[in-house]
């Protein structure tokens, strides 16, 4: 009789054959025996089918839900990292819970799929406002009609804006639409078929896409990939290979007692197998993750470029001359905050094509995506707020200062500025498709560094930044500047000749009255036209436009930026900077090693005195030089002198692959035994930092003492966990001697302060733990060097005074060894020994009956 169907007429008829069968007493013959049999295999065979019909209702199924909740609880915390607070765990979590609720009522209830899918809409919505979206819910529970209209959108536009939106995304509220459907769908699909499917591992794969996908939409650094990779991995293949032995063992499900109660001990033998597994898969992970887990992952926010189209928006340099004339005394706004040395952002331009500087998006330049109250930055310094509030200015290039941290608008447009607003983090350039109008403000949290001067510039070397190459250059560009580097060999000096010398031989002029005339524009008819003068008149655009052009041509990477700051001296650091159309300036930026882009100006004086260059040092017009580069055969010939110096080379060239290997073999062996111990030491580094930095500053002194304590207990002078601060100053005064004095005060000054009435000033920690450093550095130098190295690598600090020693541990481990193995060779043994001690009892009943048939 198969599973699942009713009992057929040979089982009834052999029920009815023993009449005065109760199923606990044996009968004489073999006809009572087979009733008895038939009956008990009935009730089991029953018992099995309803449990397998409701799983979700056994205990077994509670196990499935327990297992793949913290699956979808390690696949939720991949957001992390992108949202930037803890704030995705609502929508994530409730996303899940809500997904395997629908679920295990569908298992339940025996719906179909189509009902099934229909409540997961519902679900979607009914729930998506006060777990995704509680702003627009009404009481922050009941979905409005704004949230259901929210909830559809975010179903189709949100993964797209989830991916172009700048980090961290706890500033768009509207976007936690992606983490609570995309759990919701995996809790759908993952518990139906764990709790309805015959082949309930399956369960593992909609798991495993989604933990893929939370890692795409993330960024490239990861949440807690060890945790994570333990729980998807292990416990989803121990949950997987206990689902597959239940199968196979209710497929196989046998009738009598002994059966049972082996089907118990196979399930007791699989599961200290999968411990076992688990505790191996752990220590395997912890040594081997941190070394390998090294270098950026994939994530789509890094390939994909946001829909912003750049080519709408027009160069600000365009208008440059506007600023300069009709724009000359109008307040355009004010910026109160800004760092002494501050210079005011509007854009950055970094792509040019014969007629404007514009400003590009994509690939080195950096991309402009959606930026919000917090924006993710690496950028060194603190953080300024700056506010800017808008009197004459309009546009869509948002003045920002520094490396913007964050921005947040207020005034009757703040909504729409705030949802239209993209930032570029690679150039400092921001943008509002809403455009800025008078009345409008904001705040910006700003970090700006002071600019390196030209000497510490000289020895840092310049970086080889990949900008869009420069098209329809001007033809006097790469020929003056050949001419203003001189005889530089280096970049920088290069760089510093070119623009010393359009400074030398420049003159300043907007062609406004009293000035010379000078035309506007910065096309490569303008800069050649500048550039062939013996007398070059122009403005900033001009001379940075130049400059750029000139010094991409040697070699170093520039781009021009467009912005404002006042004259030297004119506004105080901290005052109120009214920025009129005549701060307007243009600079150029050179990127150098671990100083980022530096700026550079090139303004000629107005009155500027210029002395014409000597003819021998004078460059021949355009053509003249253009034609010696049109014979082929003195460069074909000098290219095939190359190519045989090569071959020269690579033959007495160094093998690099080669070294490569030899080192990988060797640093990869190194790094897996450095890695626990550069993990003791990082844990005690992060173990002072938390103690150092307490939020309360009488928990900064608790930690103080405990640091002196551990310090102690790792150099082998460790003090009960259950002493007070003055025993173990008595103890550590009896162990360490040299330390006593410190020590004792000490511990009198942390009772006082953390039991005293008021609380302790910031003056007063940090004198504090500058004693804590003292005695500490006492304590080490009092010993050998060699047990310093091992206080340093001591787990005895972590573990307790009290804990038994390593080696103890060790030892008792190793004595255990023996007996572990002994139980698992009878625990494995034991099996078989039963099915031989159960087939000698029915050889022997067997023996019996035909004794007793023979009598």
């Amino acid at each position: 009789m198969t599973e699942g169907t009713a009992p057929g007429p040979d089982d009834r008829t052999s029920h009815a054959a023993a009449p005065g069968d109760t199923g606990t007493t044996g009968g004489t013959g073999r006809t009572g025996g087979t009733s008895r049999t038939s009956v008990r295999a009935g009730t089991t065979r029953g018992r099995g089918r309803e449990a397998d019909r409701l799983r979700a209702l056994t205990g077994a199924g509670a196990v499935d839900g327990l297992v793949l909740v913290a699956l979808l609880g390690a696949v939720a915390v991949g957001f992390g990292p992108a949202w930037g607070t803890t704030g995705y765990l609502v929508p994530a979590v409730g996303g899940a819970l809500v997904g395997l609720l629908v679920a295990w009522l569908g298992a339940w209830l025996r719906w179909s799929v189509l009902l099934t899918a229909l409540t997961t809409v519902v679900a979607y919505f009914l729930l998506g406002g006060v777990l995704a979206l509680p702003a627009t819910a009404i009481g922050g529970v009941v979905p409005s009609l704004t949230t259901l209209q929210e909830l559809a959108l975010g179903a189709v536009h949100g993964w797209k804006s989830f991916v172009t939106t700048v980090p961290p995304l706890a500033s768009f509220p509207e976007l936690a639409v992606v983490p609570y459907l995309l759990l919701l769908l995996t809790g759908v699909l993952a518990g139906t078929i764990a709790w309805r499917a015959r082949l309930a591992a399956w369960a593992l794969a909609p798991v495993v896409v989604a933990f893929a996908g939370v890692a795409l939409l993330g960024t490239i650094l990861p949440a807690y990939p060890l945790a994570q990779g333990l729980v998807v991995a292990v416990v989803g293949l121990l949950w997987g290979s206990w689902r597959a032995a239940e199968s196979r063992m209710g497929a196989n499900r046998l009738l009598s007692d002994a059966s049972r109660s082996a089907t118990r001990r196979l399930r007791a033998q699989r599961l200290r197998g999968g411990a076992v597994l688990l505790a191996v898969g752990g220590v395997v992970a912890v040594l081997a993750a941190p070394p390998l887990a090294h270098g950026e992952r994939l994530a789509l926010r890094e390939m994909i470029t946001p829909p912003l189209d750049l080519h709408q928006y027009t160069s600000p340099l365009v208008g440059f001359r506007h600023y300069t004339k009709d724009l000359k005394d109008v307040e355009l706004f004010t910026v109160t905050g800004m760092p002494e040395g501050g210079r005011v952002r509007l854009a950055t331009l970094d792509a040019y094509a014969g007629t404007v500087y514009d400003a590009s998006s994509g690939g080195a330049a950096g991309v402009f995506n959606r930026a919000g109250e917090v924006i993710d930055t690496v950028a060194p310094g603190t953080r300024t707020p700056v506010q800017v509030t808008v009197t004459g200015y309009s546009g869509v290039w948002l003045p920002d200062v520094g490396q913007m941290a964050g921005v947040r608008f207020s005034g009757e447009r703040a909504a729409e500025l705030a949802s239209s607003t993209y930032y570029n983090s690679t150039s400092g350039t921001a943008l509002s498709t809403a455009g800025l109008r008078p009345g409008d403000s904001y705040e910006i949290d700003a970090i700006v560094t002071p600019p390196p001067s030209e000497e510490e510039l000289a020895s840092v070397p310049i970086l080889d930044v990949d900008l869009p190459k420069a098209q329809d250059v001007a033809d006097a560009v790469p020929a003056m500047a050949a001419q203003f580097a001189a005889d530089a060999t280096e970049p920088f000096e290069k760089l510093v000749n070119i623009r010393d010398t359009l400074v030398a031989t420049g003159v300043y002029s907007s062609g406004l009255e009293n000035q010379p005339p000078s035309r506007p524009g910065h096309s490569a008819a303008r800069i050649d036209t500048l550039l062939a003068q013996d007398e070059m008149v122009g403005d900033d655009e001009q001379f940075a436009v130049a400059f750029a052009l000139m010094a991409q041509r040697v070699g170093v990477p520039a781009r021009v930026v467009m912005g404002f700051y006042p004259e030297k001296d004119a506004v105080a650091a901290g005052e109120p900077y009214t920025v009129t159309g005549g701060d307007v300036h243009a600079w150029v930026e050179v990127p150098f090693e671990g100083y980022g882009w530096v700026p550079f100006d090139v303004i000629p004086d107005e009155d500027n005195k210029v002395e014409p260059l000597p003819r021998s040092k004078q460059v021949p017009k355009p053509p003249v030089l253009e034609s010696p580069e049109s014979p082929e055969e003195p460069p074909q010939a000098e290219a095939g002198d190359v190519e045989e110096d090569d071959q020269d080379e690579d033959q007495s060239a160094i093998d690099w692959r080669q070294v490569a290997m030899i080192a990988v073999a060797v640093a990869v062996p190194l790094a897996i035994l450095l890695a626990p111990l550069l993990l003791i030491l990082g844990f005690k580094r992060r173990r002072r930092g938390k103690r150092r930095t307490a939020p309360e500053l009488a928990d900064r002194v608790s930690g103080g003492w405990r640091e002196v304590v551990d310090a102690a207990t790792d150099l082998g002078a460790g003090v009960p966990r259950a002493a007070t601060r003055r025993e173990s100053a008595l103890l550590l005064a009896e162990r360490l001697p040299t330390a006593a004095p410190t020590t004792t005060r000490l511990a009198h000054r942390a009772d006082a302060t953390v039991f005293g009435a008021g609380a302790p000033s910031d003056e007063e920690v940090a004198q504090f733990w500058a004693e804590v450093d003292d005695a500490v550095g006492t304590m080490r130098a009092g010993v050998p060097w060699r047990q310093r190295v091992a206080a340093r690598l001591s787990l005895r600090s972590v573990r307790g005074a009290d804990a038994p020693s390593v080696r103890t541990v060790v030892r008792r481990w190793l004595a255990a060894v023996p007996a572990a193995v002994g139980r698992a060779g009878r625990a494995a043994v034991r099996p078989v020994h039963d099915r031989m001690a159960r087939a000698r009892r029915r050889d022997d009943r067997a023996r019996r009956t035909r004794r007793q048939e023979d009598r």
